[in-house]
């Protein structure tokens, strides 16, 4: 990773520009004045100081009192544990307000749309919320193991349990296997009959559906996965029945 990469990072991490310079500049020196930095950093002296005495303030640099004044970063591992600390801290606050305003104005008529949402756990949150909705049916197409998460199995297992027909149609045995105890259609299929599809189909109850597909990229989460949801509404009358007519050419007696 180059340094321009190192500070990038750093920055998405909750540092400043110079913060992010100076802290940078002076894993590559070890310790330095404002000067050293500057020149190595191409931040201006003047701001030099003050992003090394806010990076102090964060546990991230000593001042060494010399004259002229030094600088001289804490390990990397102290510096993560910090950074690690202090993201944590602000992702608790964050979601704390966010719960106190979450639906203040809202007025629950989303279920008539269209949604998308990306990210793989986003996406299992999604799946098993819909499932449990299921008062006729539920029908997952879902290729691998890893498709199923916790909260899906769960969700799936607890309508299954109520009486609701369930079924399962995937390439992977290990998914029958988990399943083993519960009573729950699980149909083990090749990928051509599932045409090489690897993200996730949902059907419940002949109008909610959910449709996702897999992305690829260096960074699999949380952008990993990409689906369309839509609950109780016309247009997904109209998939559910591409859905169930694909499913019946493509599994012929297999699928119920």
């Amino acid at each position: 990773m180059s340094a321009h990469e190192a500070v990038e990072a750093l920055k998405r991490l909750g540092l400043s520009n110079y913060e992010a310079k100076v802290f940078v500049a002076l894993q590559r020196l070890g310790t330095g004045t404002a000067q050293e930095v500057s020149q190595l950093s191409d931040v201006p002296r003047s701001q030099v100081y003050g992003a090394a005495d806010d990076l102090a303030d964060r546990g991230l640099v000593e001042v060494v009192e010399s004259s002229p004044k030094q600088y001289r970063p804490v390990s990397l591992d102290a510096a993560r544990e910090q950074l690690r600390a202090r993201i944590e801290r602000e992702q608790e606050r964050a979601f704390e307000s966010l719960d106190a305003v979450r639906n203040e104005h809202a007025d629950h008529t989303d279920d008539g749309e269209v949604s998308t949402l990306h990210g793989r756990h986003t996406v299992h949150e999604r799946v098993a919320e819909l499932i449990r909705r299921a008062d006729e049916q539920v029908v997952l197409v879902a290729g691998t193991a890893d498709l199923f998460s916790e909260g899906v199995e769960r969700a799936l297992a607890e309508r299954a349990a109520a009486g609701i027909p369930v079924v399962v149609v995937t390439r992977d045995p290990a998914v029958e296997d988990r399943f083993a105890d519960d009573p729950i259609r699980v149909v083990v299929t090749s990928r051509e009959q599932t045409g090489g599809f690897t993200g996730r189909t949902l059907l419940v109850d002949d109008a909610t559906v959910l449709l996702s597909v897999l992305t690829e990229g260096d960074d699999p989460d949380p952008f990993g996965e990409t689906a369309l949801w839509t609950a109780d509404t016309r247009i997904g009358h109209i998939l559910a029945e591409f859905i169930h007519a694909g499913m019946e050419s493509g599994f012929e007696n297999e699928y119920p």
